[in-house]
């Protein structure tokens, strides 16, 4: 008993001393918190008063640029306001004195209007005593002259009109003669430049083709029988064939270059083979034209690649390369086509059109020349209807027919093209020309200039491109002269068909001829 007594007590002062213990430790703990608490939150509240110093900076800085600014602003515009004000004075200054010399001014006008009423006055009242003088002495005249005022201001009328009408003619040429030395600069230049550009071969053709043979015994066998061969010859080519004296050489004649052509191969091959014989020539005949038929669709085909044209019909291609074997004037017309595409490209280039259409229309411009059948039309109508057969453009069209005048010329693709046909067609080389069409070209040309009265003699010379007129020195005055030489010019003009340019120069002089002996 003693011993639970004792225990109990143990028990009762362990747990008393034990909870003293533990309030003051845990008093200390709380006391630890607290303070630690307190310093925390003197640190959060020096932060937060540094915070609000920081705010209070940079709104105090803020408050203080704005209220700079809105005084900056405010000093601006009063001193804007002030030099407004200046303005203001100085322009009511100006206003001042312009009102000022306005005044002035009417007051000088008002004094010059009197002046000049004044001297009106006096002005009509010497034009009165001039008017008077004038009857006076037109009476005087009168009665000198014997004349009344009509008739001597008609013969005043007169001189005056002759004298107008010669100063107008040498005013004329010269505004001409200006106008051809500025005007032509231009054109000389393009024209020069595209035929220097612009180079091409001559080909001369005529109506008969040349044969060789090597011995005169294939002659024999070419006549055949009682002359079989050559008439089948004849009649499958549609040709003449002259078998003469000539050595080595058989002539065949026909105006179309194309039945000549196959002439010529069909008789090479017959030649080289040895089998002449009727059927044989017609095997052969029929052979070479399919043949050519190809050569001149190749023919076509190969121009247009060369100068870049492209979507030509067919048709067209064929008549292109049949142009080979025509020829105008001695000028193969497919080499004169050529010359007239590049010509009328590169003018076209110089005058800012398009260069491609103008190389289509010159290649085109000559194939009413090549008809696949025989018509009454001019060659350029029946080449513009041609190509608008096959679907040319209308500019197109319009330039081939153009180019003789045939028809109105609606583009500047048509005087382009006639320019360049006529450049072609008179360059020196270019064609041939028949000695009786020549012949009546010069006597034509005399004869045009002899009809104007006054011209004693007429001169062709330069193969036609330069006409001399000599005029009497009695019958014709020198401002006549200048009218006389542009009167025939455009008389040539109008009534002959010639290459080129034909220069007319009027000659008149007086010659007095003695001798001393």
């Amino acid at each position: 008993m003693l011993y639970i007594i004792t225990a109990f007590a143990g028990v009762v002062v362990g747990t008393s001393i034990g909870y003293i213990i533990f309030r003051y430790v845990i008093k200390g703990i709380y006391k630890g918190m607290i303070e630690a608490a307190e310093k925390e939150s003197e640190v959060l509240k020096e932060k937060k008063l540094l915070e609000v110093k920081a705010k209070y900076l940079n709104k105090k800085n803020e408050l203080e640029k704005e209220a700079q600014q809105r005084n900056q602003k405010i000093s601006q515009n009063e001193q804007r306001i002030r030099q407004r004000e200046q303005q203001l004075n100085q322009r009511q200054e100006d206003i001042n004195r312009n009102k000022k010399e306005l005044e002035q001014q009417k007051q000088e006008l008002e004094s010059r209007n009197l002046q000049l009423e004044n001297q009106r006055n006096l002005l009509a009242v010497k034009e009165d005593e001039l008017n008077r003088m004038e009857e006076q002495e037109l009476q005087k005249l009168e009665q000198i002259s014997g004349l009344s005022a009509d008739e001597a201001k008609a013969r005043l009328v007169e001189n005056l009109k002759d004298k107008a009408r010669l100063d107008a003619q040498a005013y004329i040429n010269e505004i001409v003669e200006d106008a051809k030395l500025n005007a032509n600069q231009q054109a000389r230049k393009i024209v020069i430049q595209t035929i220097q550009r612009t180079a091409t071969e001559t080909a001369i053709e005529n109506s008969v083709s040349v044969f060789h043979i090597d011995n005169d015994e294939v002659k024999g066998r070419i006549i055949g029988r009682e002359g079989r061969n050559i008439r089948a010859l004849e009649a499958a080519c549609g040709v003449e064939i002259v078998v003469d004296d000539t050595p080595e050489a058989i002539v065949i004649s026909a105006f179309d270059p194309i039945r000549r052509e196959v002439c010529r191969l069909a008789l090479h091959r017959l030649v080289s083979d040895g089998r002449i014989h009727p059927a044989r020539i017609e095997e052969v005949v029929a052979k070479v034209k399919k043949q050519l038929d190809n050569e001149i669709i190749e023919t076509g085909k190969r121009t247009t690649i060369d100068l870049g044209i492209h979507g030509l019909h067919p048709e067209l291609v064929r008549i292109v390369g049949k142009m080979k074997y025509r020829s105008s004037y001695g000028q193969n017309l497919l080499q004169h086509a050529r010359e007239t595409a590049n010509l009328c490209a590169v003018m076209a280039s110089e005058l800012g059109l398009n260069p491609k259409k103008a190389k289509r229309a010159g290649l085109l411009h000559d194939i009413g020349k090549v008809p696949d059948e025989e018509n009454e039309m001019p060659h350029a109508l029946y080449g513009a209807k041609v190509a608008e057969k096959y679907k040319e453009k209308p500019d197109i069209c319009n330039a081939i027919g153009a180019h003789h005048d045939e028809m109105e010329m609606q583009t500047l693709l048509a005087p382009i093209v006639q320019v360049c046909d006529a450049i072609s067609g008179a360059r020196p080389g270019a064609r041939r020309e028949i000695v009786e069409a020549y012949i009546k070209r010069l006597n034509d040309l005399e004869a045009i200039a002899m009809s104007y009265p006054g011209v004693t003699k007429t001169y062709a010379i330069q193969a036609g491109r330069e006409l001399r007129v000599i005029v009497g020195a009695d019958k014709m005055s020198d401002a006549e002269t200048e009218a006389l030489s542009g009167e025939i010019a455009n008389k040539i003009q109008t009534e002959m068909t010639y290459p080129g340019q034909v220069k007319i120069t009027v000659i008149r002089e007086t010659r007095s001829v003695a001798y001393a002996k």
